[in-house]
């Protein structure tokens, strides 16, 4: 009985409730977002400190040393654990691995938000800026936020930071409060569209990749779709669940309503 009840005890020490989430949708050429601001989009890992630990899209508590927390706000904050662009696979590395220690060190808390303070998006920032004036925090860092004259500079920039290796940017309506959810006054612009769909089938490899993952079947919106490519070798290896939630790319859709040339990113946790 005694470890049966310490076995529960270390499940919900390391979960937490999910937060609610402000999310983005997609930037299309014809909206119009002069007046807007813009921002590089951090391909990290989302992280929302709720004033006294950092937790996943699904409620899982990050096991970050006391060292890198220690000098943050007792407010919340949202934003991305990162360290450069390309470097997403060692972010994961790190934030999932129980004993990381100093290698939690080398990342930044790159923030986008802060959630559930009054008056506009700069306002909202500006609460933290104020904060770390007074308290000085290594690990955090607001994200630049730079105000959009029209949209040919949305382009231009967009092509400046992906050319740079970047994920893509973040457009938004810096005027309104806060709020969860997914709106119109919060986008994303990325060199592809990306999406998500459950795998229903793994289909072996052939060749070189006999006896691995050779292609996966998904449902996407209700359509059988297979995704082939992007995997790495390790990815290859590793045996996949059916009914996981996985991420894909893909570049516009047929005359079908499929989408083209799909690409698989990673595997998604649960929200």
């Amino acid at each position: 009985m005694k470890i049966f009840i310490l076995m529960i005890f270390l499940i919900f020490s390391l979960s937490a409730q999910k937060p609610q989430l402000f999310l983005l949708k997609t930037y299309k050429n014809d909206m119009n977002v002069t007046g807007w601001v813009m921002s590089e989009k951090y391909d990290g890992v989302r992280a929302y400190w709720n004033g006294k630990d950092l937790i996943s899209r699904s409620g899982k508590i990050f096991t970050a040393p006391r060292r890198f927390t220690q000098n943050f706000p007792p407010f919340e904050l949202d934003g991305e654990l990162w360290t450069k662009r390309g470097g997403f696979e060692k972010i994961v590395s790190i934030v999932n691995t129980k004993d990381s220690g100093e290698r939690w060190m080398g990342l930044r808390y790159m923030v986008f938000e802060v959630p559930h303070q009054e008056g506009s998006f700069f306002e909202r920032l500006d609460i933290l800026k104020s904060y770390l004036q007074a308290s000085p925090q290594t690990y955090i860092k607001i994200i630049k936020q730079i105000k959009i004259k029209n949209n040919e500079e949305v382009k231009a920039y967009f092509i400046k930071l992906t050319h740079l290796g970047a994920e893509g940017i973040v457009i938004r309506n810096p005027d309104l409060a806060y709020y969860t959810g997914r709106k119109k006054d919060a986008l994303k612009y990325k060199p592809f569209i990306d999406a998500e769909c459950r795998v229903l089938e793994i289909i072996e490899g052939k060749g070189k990749y006999k006896g691995m993952l050779g292609a996966l079947k998904c449902d996407f919106n209700g359509k059988i779709i297979k995704i082939g490519s992007g995997f790495t070798d390790k990815e290859r290896k590793v045996s996949l669940a059916i009914g996981s939630l996985i991420s894909f790319k893909y570049y516009g859709l047929t005359r079908l309503g499929n989408p083209k040339y799909p690409v698989f990113l990673r595997l998604r946790e649960e929200n």
